[in-house]
């Protein structure tokens, strides 16, 4: 298989040492993750971490009406399945395929023995943890503070360093229920984009033009976020080129 479903697409994965690695790489599953599949809902028991390489994941939680608002995406910087080796194996919240693409699965009984048993591990995984938890906090203070505008630039923005491409497949309306806004106010923001020159946007297909200037747009809350990842990201890449012995799984 080529070395484009490489586990050492995940920063989590490829942080880890050729010994360590080599205690669950027996038992990751390439996997192909369609848009709109949902992973875990809430008060489902997790069965299995993820851990994408191009794809991108929404956390996000739905109330009883039905309206729903992300609290955090995760892409190749990290996994989502964090209750399975914080202790809880269920959570309130929904994990839902944002962007297709590809991911490594992990059993959950494989994370929870790597978590116990492998420092390095353990390590990465809870700094990914706390780097998880000021995503969430950040966007609850930016859902609440900021302009539509402004949060939709710090979306755009953070799916931009999780996608190896300008280009997004997003309707307004799935863009609204992420931001937990209405649809008219996400086509009067991407309008201003727009027109501004940063983005093309027509028949839900994205192109971001001008990075700059949707940073320049943006709030503070991109720029706190980027620097708890990177401060808290793993540091060390062990296995450049590893490629995955396996067929992904549809």
């Amino acid at each position: 298989m080529s070395s484009a479903h490489s586990p050492n697409q995940n920063h989590l994965l490829s942080a880890l040492p050729t010994a360590e690695f080599e205690r669950v790489a027996a038992h990751l599953k390439l996997v192909l993750l369609r848009l709109g599949e949902i992973l875990y809902e809430p008060g489902g028991r997790l069965q299995h971490a993820y851990f994408p390489t191009t794809a991108i994941v929404s956390l996000h939680y739905v109330t009883d009406s039905g309206a729903s608002a992300e609290t955090a995406g995760v892409g190749n910087e990290g996994m989502v399945g964090v209750p399975l080796f914080m202790g809880g194996d269920t959570t309130s919240s929904s994990a839902m395929v944002q962007t297709a693409g590809h991911g490594f699965r992990l059993e959950g009984r494989f994370l929870k023995q790597a978590f116990d048993c492998t420092g390095v591990m353990r390590e990465v995984l809870l700094r990914y943890t706390q780097a998880l938890i000021t995503q969430i906090s950040q966007t609850a203070a930016c859902n609440r503070h900021h302009s539509v505008e402004q949060q939709l630039c710090r979306w755009l923005l953070l799916n931009l360093d999780r996608s190896p491409s300008n280009e997004f497949m997003m309707t307004q309306e799935l863009i609204a229920r992420m931001l937990g806004v209405r649809r008219e106010g996400i086509a009067e923001a991407a309008a201003k984009l727009q027109h501004a020159g940063f983005i093309r946007y027509r028949r839900a297909h994205i192109t971001v033009l001008e990075r700059s200037g949707l940073e320049s747009c943006a709030c503070e809350c991109y720029a706190v976020v980027k620097k708890e990842m990177i401060r808290l990201g793993p540091d060390v890449r062990y296995r450049q080129d590893v490629a995955a012995a396996m067929t992904p799984i549809h």
